[in-house]
């Protein structure tokens, strides 16, 4: 066994001082109106900080926070708060905490209000279903961490019926493709289960997960989302939030390259400082110093194939190609869905295209979402083909002489036509985009044919530099027409150049329609930044060059 790590306990102890303090300087009125998610880690930072400093005054202020969270119960027994009521998982997270602060103060006075307070709770826990596939772990991990408080048949026997589902992985990805689940959830649930239940086989998923997640770590040490089936298809997720399984694995299995990424994520900060410090007492290798450090091959690539994304590195650069929306199957913009119209980015030192997308004016279908990506050597072919109807009279013996119809779904809109019915002429559309990945960025074709439409090529930039080379439109937008164009940050720099032009150019201007699924809501998904547009009227061709 390894020596403890001074470097890391030291921030782990310096960072649950200054969130204790942020603790104790509030007052009994704030926690009054918190949630109980933000009272039960409260709780288990001040149980941490006393057993790092047996200081007996911090476990005054964690029977307080106890006694709301009495208050806080439901007759169920779960805490209410929150959208999802009466929720066994969104209570599990709760627990999760709660328990490892009973545990923590084993042979303290409070301990036992703790543990009345989880005893309370356990009946609707085992009984208690989920809506997500993280949930499960989630309330897994909390029925583990009870039955390693006071073991019981029922409880063991629980986990394992969530477990016989099966463990939603596939090429090293939880189901929902969520860096934010994974981090927060899924990978640091399935630790305790494994820990608790002596199950190997669980800790080796979580390995295949935070290998997966070197191959999406950014250059701006972010891990991507972009395949997200969640809320953080829209935002990224830092490199910080998996910093204990990091350092669990690589530790446990002599793991250069998990020691070298969770060297990376402790510089990024510490997202749970009572988290950290309780896993140091509970998790002792944790804290032990890791094994040297393996950086990941500055060239490589990973190719995703169950999500449709491509991940490629090179030293200073690396690109991103996503071809795996959930839209073309499911035909909707929903929580669940890989629903991102993103289809490449690419990074060049603090230069970053953090979005290509294509918009088209069809029906108010929206924007280009592959359905599926196919890799042949450098090259990703995305391809996306969408239709549209126009119905006909209905049959003589379909009619009705008081115009009294079903309610349909065209797929577009809602209306009283009794669609089924109708003989239909389809109008389609297909698109198909061509990313080859270079040495200095990528090549793009772009493809769009059948239906005369205009389309928009967007390229979206990080804001903090400066593009030239295109017509200014305003508002952070920008048109490209004969380029090249630059767009710089400091001494680095994306240029972007027409190879083929589209024959036919487009008589709307350039912009971006994030279709009828959000302008119905008066929303969009539309991107930010500085935005440069290539566009044209299909069917026509388009070969850019992004170096």
């Amino acid at each position: 066994m390894t020596d403890p790590d001074p470097v890391f306990t030291a921030r782990v102890r310096a960072a649950l001082d200054r969130e204790v303090a942020g603790i104790l300087a509030e007052d009994a009125g704030r926690w009054r109106s918190m949630q109980h998610r933000r009272l039960a880690e409260r709780v288990r930072s001040l149980t941490a900080a006393w057993r790092h400093t047996g200081d007996e005054t911090l476990l005054e202020p964690a029977r307080e926070l106890t006694g709301l969270l009495r208050g806080l119960q439901n007759p169920s027994g779960l805490f209410r708060g929150g959208d999802n009521v009466d929720s066994p998982p969104d209570s599990a997270f709760s627990v999760n905490d709660l328990a490892d602060a009973a545990l923590l103060l084993r042979g303290h006075a409070l301990a036992d209000d703790l543990g009345g307070l989880l005893d309370s709770m356990t009946p609707a826990l085992l009984k208690g279903g989920v809506h997500t596939p993280n949930h499960r772990w989630e309330l897994s991990a909390a029925l583990a961490r009870l039955h390693r408080l006071d073991p019981r048949p029922a409880l063991r026997h629980r986990v394992e019926q969530w477990l016989a589902e099966g463990v939603d992985i596939e090429d090293g990805l939880w189901s929902e493709r969520s860096a934010n689940y994974a981090a927060y959830v899924s990978n640091p649930s399935l630790l305790t289960i494994a820990d608790v239940f002596d199950r190997p086989d669980l800790a080796d998923a979580v390995a295949a997960n935070l290998t997966v997640t070197l191959d999406l770590l950014l250059p701006d040490g972010t891990v991507e989302t972009v395949l997200s089936r969640r809320q953080d298809q829209k935002w990224p997720v830092p490199l910080r939030a998996f910093l204990l399984p990091l350092r669990l694995l690589a530790v446990q299995r002599g793991r250069g390259d998990l020691a070298w990424a969770a060297g990376l994520a402790l510089e990024q900060g510490i997202d749970s400082p009572g988290g950290a410090a309780a896993a140091l007492l509970l998790h002792p290798a944790i804290g032990r110093v890791l094994p040297p450090a393996s950086p990941p091959d500055p060239v490589r690539r990973r190719h995703l194939t169950a999500a449709g994304t491509v991940a490629a590195h090179r030293p200073g650069r690396a690109a991103v190609v996503f071809g795996g929306s959930d839209h073309a199957r499911h035909q909707r913009i929903r929580s669940g869905l890989a629903n991102s119209p993103t289809f490449l980015r690419l990074y060049s030192g603090a230069a970053v295209l953090d979005s290509a997308r294509l918009s088209r004016t069809f029906f108010g279908l929206g924007p280009f979402r592959s359905d599926g990506l196919i890799l042949d050597g450098d090259t990703a072919h995305l391809r996306e083909a969408v239709s549209a109807a126009y119905y006909q009279p209905l049959d003589v013996t379909d009619r009705d002489e008081q115009g009294r119809y079903t309610v349909g779904d065209d797929g577009r809109f809602s209306a009283a036509m009794d669609f089924a019915r109708r003989a239909r002429d389809q109008v389609t559309l297909t698109t198909d985009v061509r990313v080859t990945l270079t040495e200095t960025g990528a090549d793009l074709q772009v493809e769009v044919a059948g239906a005369v439409v205009d389309w928009s090529l967007e390229l979206a930039f990080r804001p903090g530099g400066e593009l030239s080379g295109a017509t200014a439109l305003g508002d952070g937008r920008w048109h490209l027409e004969s380029g090249p164009a630059t767009y710089r940050v400091g001494d680095d720099a994306l240029t972007v150049t027409v190879l083929e032009a589209p024959e036919t150019p487009s008589e709307g201007g350039p912009g971006y329609h994030p279709g009828e699924e959000y302008e119905f809501l008066g929303g969009t998904d539309a991107a930010g930044g500085v935005r440069l547009y290539v566009t044209g009227k299909a069917p026509s061709r388009l070969s850019l060059r992004i170096n």
